[in-house]
């Protein structure tokens, strides 16, 4: 199975290596501003042109495409840029490409063939506010035979801060192809990833048959059906202090605004102030990718199945009691990364429709409420007297709708196209919540779940 896949290391550059390595970024934010005052600007005399009533045909022509910018630079760039020679022609290559990419989307998202959020207009770069990066497509990227050196075109040989073996033995052995490279500078730190094609070996999960819910959630990052709980670290909860700190510490700095709205050279203390921050930062965001991973890792590689929920993360990140705590568990990341996962593990993953209501159905009788607050973290059937934790709850009946999946449109969600809508279980009429007579809570028994009744 051949698929692109990403690897992504830390570099450990030395200091002439680091400041050659931020010329190339500036390079190419410096290109793609260029590339956009010249589209703007032919656009902009098309305007003026068709107000004397030139036909169409003898209209200024935009440098639209990649093509057509790349040509436009190499005619301008010993004047606009005499120093262009310092840098990788790389380094060009990918500003332009990115004035081509935004026109692209901005075009196909005003006629409606781009899915997905509306693309603006591209706007320019700022040198304080973008973080800079460079993309290799072509020359010498390879990875030496070390394996703790990577070589980039025009900066040589870059020690890493991790062993490249992975890749290096793809590589050897004639599995792996590099196909760019892409540095950045992130929370201080220059970081490199590889873009690669690689031929998988096909695999097949532990446990084929095993089909697993999992409903993902901010109390804990993820519920199975198995009654396994995955507890939600909250690493931005953890940094808040720090990071309150060094935003009040930013904050006393000299910055590049004036009270006036206007701008001056900040301090140097307010950038190692600035820098600070964008360390911790940069530490919460590796943290949480860290355990995204391995979860998705270990349920993509164990159960032929998994069963996740098709959630309105941006929807619930619009409620401000709630979006930082949606945003610190990362549950885009997850359904994103089990995604590819499944597919490279040989199982397959079922998506539940947006509207599938897993937490207010009964996962015994399958009766569905009206209502289900969020403050009521247990479930209480009213039809079969089930008393279950809510997101348990959830779990079960995810793992439920693999079946129906199964039978009603064959082995795979790709076979059914698409999100899985409600089935049997969500028509239902719903009926009240009222606690049967006779039951009270569950009690933890040998780490499942019992009934009592009372006497």
């Amino acid at each position: 199975m051949r698929v692109h896949q990403a690897y992504r290391y830390a570099l450990d550059p030395t200091p002439e290596q680091a400041e050659a390595l931020a010329s190339h970024c500036g390079a190419a934010r410096f290109v793609f501003n260029w590339g956009l005052a010249r589209v703007k600007a032919a656009l902009d005399q098309r305007d003026a042109e068709r107000s004397y009533a030139v036909a169409e045909d003898q209209l200024t022509e935009v440098p639209w495409s990649l093509y057509s910018l790349r040509r436009s630079w190499n005619l301008a760039k010993g004047e606009a840029a005499p120093w262009w020679a310092n840098n990788s022609k790389e380094a060009y290559n990918s500003g332009l490409d990115g004035v081509a990419r935004g026109l692209k989307n901005w075009a196909a998202s005003r006629t409606g063939t781009r899915a997905g959020k509306k693309a603006g207009f591209p706007r320019f770069k700022s040198k304080h506010r973008t973080t800079p990066a460079c993309r290799f497509t072509t020359g010498t990227i390879r990875v030496e035979v070390d394996r703790h050196h990577l070589t980039l075109p025009r900066l040589g040989a870059i020690r890493t801060r991790e062993s490249t073996r992975k890749l290096a033995r793809h590589l050897e052995r004639g599995t792996g192809r590099i196909l760019s490279a892409t540095v950045r500078l992130e929370g201080g730190r220059w970081v490199v990833a590889l873009t690669c094609q690689i031929d998988r070996t096909q695999r097949t999960p532990a446990l084929p048959g095993a089909v697993v819910g999992v409903d993902l959630g901010v109390k804990d990052l993820a519920v199975l059906s198995t009654g396994e709980v995955v507890a939600n670290p909250k690493h931005h909860r953890t940094a808040l202090r720090r990071l309150r700190r060094l935003n009040k510490q930013l904050a006393r700095r000299v910055g590049p605004r004036t009270p006036d709205g206007g701008w001056h050279e900040a301090s140097a203390r307010w950038f190692k102030a600035k820098a600070a921050l964008a360390r911790v930062h940069a530490r919460v965001a590796n943290q949480r990718r860290d355990g995204i991973h391995k979860l998705t890792t270990r349920l993509a590689s164990t159960y032929g199945t998994v069963v996740v929920e098709d959630l309105n993360v941006s929807g619930m990140l619009a409620n401000r009691c709630l979006a930082r705590a949606v945003a610190d568990v990362g549950m885009g990341e997850v359904r994103r990364q089990l995604t590819y996962k499944t597919g490279w593990s040989g199982g397959r993953l079922v998506v539940a429709d947006r509207w599938y209501p897993s937490s207010k159905t009964c996962s015994g009788c399958g009766a569905v409420k009206a209502k289900l607050p969020l403050s009521e973290r247990t479930y209480e059937c009213t039809g079969c007297g089930l008393v279950l934790d809510r997101d348990l709850n959830a779990a079960l009946n995810l793992a439920a709708l693999a079946a129906d999946v199964a039978q009603s449109c064959g082995e795979t969600l790709n076979a059914c196209g698409g999100a899985v809508s409600p089935g049997v279980r969500a028509r239902l009429a719903p009926v009240k919540r009222e606690l049967p007579q006779g039951r009270t809570l569950p009690r933890q028994r040998g780490g499942s779940l019992v009934l009592t009744e009372k006497h």
